[in-house]
């Protein structure tokens, strides 16, 4: 019982005290409990606002009452009704030493936003005002800077599925002369020749220059080389292709092989009137003789001239001017199947603002050990290396020339070939200034609360 009776005692204790500290104590309003966040509230209201461009049109119009009347009904409909607004647009002018905020027009719906209040900010552009961006031109500091485009109507192309090399031809046009000093349509292998003799078509620079092959694993051969005096095994032109090295070393040439493996095929539908293994007319194939002979041409490497049956060897009468001469045939490419894109090529996906498919299949990757057989070095890698094989790269040989190999299927994506040539260049991007004068303007949303606790 007298246990029963201490409790109760307590228990009426304890309430007193509680209900005497409530009694005294002073409680803070229910807005300073939970307030609300008028900054927030202002700049997610000033973008809602522009989510249509209204906001920037009547920045830009304050002397259009219509314009600004909707803009005050849609401001107060945007707010709950204990708020209270100013909403101010200035002119943003350049001065001698900084910027200058001018006051140009203003709505509000109170004389005074009270002691309690928060502002936010928001630029605005002009809908009249375009905003560019100017590429520096590559060459244009350093001489050269001349695209050359394989756009050969007497060539046809392969592994380029579903395109043909003039469709090809002119999409990368469209993508890459903004960043060239000149660019250069090669219409056929006549015109090929012409500058492989180091003569220009139209006045430009042929030394420093970069060739984009768009006829995919096929590549154009002016008919000044395929005299049969070549002598080659097996009926092959691969000297062309040694040749071709041997012209891209001496004018540093950055030549550009855009799907599968690199000079397999010849072409040029004026020498060949028979069909190829797959039944297109006008090209010969070379097998990976071609590519082979290309990186040695790019080195200048001799060999002994060997006949592969063991017959003795016998002398070409073009060997006196190249050097002696081997018949390789081995083939180097690997199978990778699907290849992510590089670090590096992901970052300048976003520079120059050119996005192929992040993942690609690549059945023709090259072996890293060329770079330390050919004194080469990987200047741009557009895939990372698998399994001691790279998938997409801009090789670029110890003196002179150099060359981007995409081992990828069959269907070519030309944003590779721009984004690798890109990466390797890095032409800079010159970006009109936001804040020009005329152009831009900053409207302020300043809230406050009134009414209610």
């Amino acid at each position: 019982m007298m246990r029963t009776i201490e409790v109760l005692i307590v228990i009426i204790i304890i309430t007193g005290a509680f209900i005497a500290a409530s009694y005294f104590a002073v409680l803070p309003w229910p807005r300073q409990v939970s307030p609300m966040n008028l900054r927030r509230l202002s700049f997610t209201t000033l973008q809602l606002l522009d989510s249509d461009y209204a906001l920037s049109d009547a920045a830009f119009q304050t002397d259009n009452a219509t314009l600004w009347g909707g803009l005050q009904v849609a401001l107060s409909a945007s707010l709950p009704p204990n708020v209270i607004y100013n909403l101010t647009v200035y002119d943003v002018s350049q001065g001698a030493t900084s910027q200058l905020y001018v006051p140009v027009a203003s709505i509000s719906n109170a004389e005074s936003l009270g002691a309690t209040s928060d502002a936010s900010s928001y630029l605005v552009a002009s809908s009249n005002v375009t905003f560019n961006v100017v590429p520096e031109k590559i060459g244009e500091h350093s001489g050269g800077g001349t695209l050359y485009i394989l756009n050969c109507s007497d060539a046809p192309g392969w592994w380029i599925t579903g395109y043909t090399a003039q469709s090809l031809a002119q999409d990368l046009y469209n993508l890459l002369s903004p960043y060239f000093a000149n660019t250069i349509m090669v219409q056929n292998t006549t015109q090929l020749g012409t500058i492989l003799g180091n003569t220009s078509l139209q006045g430009e620079t042929v030394q420093n220059a970069v060739v984009i092959n768009t006829c995919g694993e096929a590549v154009p051969m002016p008919s000044a080389y395929s005299s049969t005096g070549y002598y080659a095994p097996r009926d092959s032109y691969n000297l062309y292709f040694y040749i071709l090295g041997q012209k891209t070393r001496e004018y540093n040439w950055t030549w550009a092989s855009i799907v599968g493996y690199p000079m397999y095929y010849v072409s040029n539908t004026g020498l060949f009137s028979t069909q190829n293994d797959w039944g297109v007319y006008g090209m010969k194939s070379v097998g990976p003789a071609g590519f082979n002979a290309f990186l040695r041409g790019l080195n200048q490497i001799a060999y002994n001239a060997t006949w592969l049956d063991g017959a003795t060897p016998r002398q070409a009468w073009w060997q006196d001017i190249y050097g002696n001469w081997i018949y390789d045939h081995g083939w180097i490419t690997s199978e990778l199947t699907s290849v992510p894109l590089s670090a590096n090529a992901i970052y300048y996906s976003n520079y120059y603002g050119i996005y192929p498919a992040s993942y690609q299949t690549a059945t023709r990757a090259l072996p890293t050990w060329i770079t330390t057989t050919y004194n080469l070095t990987v200047t741009t890698s557009l895939f990372d290396a698998v399994n001691n094989y790279r998938a997409g790269a801009v090789y670029r040989n110890a003196v002179s020339g150099g060359f981007l190999a995409l081992g990828l299927t069959r269907t070519p994506d030309i944003r590779l070939t721009a984004l690798g040539l890109l990466a390797d260049y890095k032409p800079r991007l010159y970006r009109s200034e936001y804040t020009a004068n005329g152009t831009s303007r900053l409207v302020v949303l300043q809230l406050g609360l009134v009414g209610g606790v």
